[in-house]
């Protein structure tokens, strides 16, 4: 019977308490699954949990230690508080929980925590109305891309419509001085003439 409450028998129940649970939870997955293991898997499972707490159920529980005779003053409410330590001397033997100033002091805990509760609604309506701004801004900036954008696309046009309008100017340069040269001609045919 001493093996039973040995350290390592509690840990061979926890391991194969849970090895158990996680065959029957393969097993169930494989069965779900529609697999030819997943049948024997959860029934290979199921008896392992079953011996389980069938072992479970022949053991006796674990020892439950009971707080209050330790400390009498847990399961009685408005008694009288126990020293800490026995051979501890006191001027004065220790008062009683009194009903009211538990009670008053929970009051205040309460109106601080409300108080606090206030603070922290007034820091959130703060941080809406900063994030609501910053929306804002971003909007504000997104367009001004957006702007910045069709200004560059409309620059890069006027650079080709430039660039179209120097080799018109080219080309009109050369008609000019070829139709120089038929005028000079014709004028210097006039004045041979004349």
């Amino acid at each position: 019977m001493s093996f039973f409450k040995s350290p390592s028998f509690k840990y061979l129940k926890n391991l194969l308490i849970g090895v158990g649970a996680s065959v029957v939870m393969i097993g169930a997955l494989g069965k779900l699954n529609s697999t030819s293991w997943g049948g024997w898997m959860i029934t290979a499972g199921l008896c392992v949990e079953a011996f389980l707490f069938a072992m479970l159920g022949v053991l006796g529980p674990e020892k439950d230690y009971y707080w209050e005779k330790l400390y009498p003053g847990l399961d009685q409410y408005g008694s009288q508080i126990a020293p800490l330590t026995a051979g501890g001397t006191s001027s004065a033997a220790p008062k009683a929980l009194n009903a009211e100033v538990v009670e008053g002091k929970l009051g205040g805990m309460l109106n601080e925590l409300q108080s606090m509760s206030k603070s922290l609604g007034s820091l959130k309506a703060l941080q809406e109305v900063d994030f609501s701004q910053t929306g804002d801004q971003l909007k504000a900036m997104n367009n001004f891309y957006t702007k910045m954008n069709e200004a560059m696309a409309t620059l890069n046009n006027s650079v080709e419509d430039t660039k179209q309008y120097q080799a018109q100017m080219s080309s009109l340069s050369k008609n000019l001085t070829s139709l120089n040269a038929v005028y000079g001609n014709i004028l210097s045919a006039y004045n041979v003439k004349g």
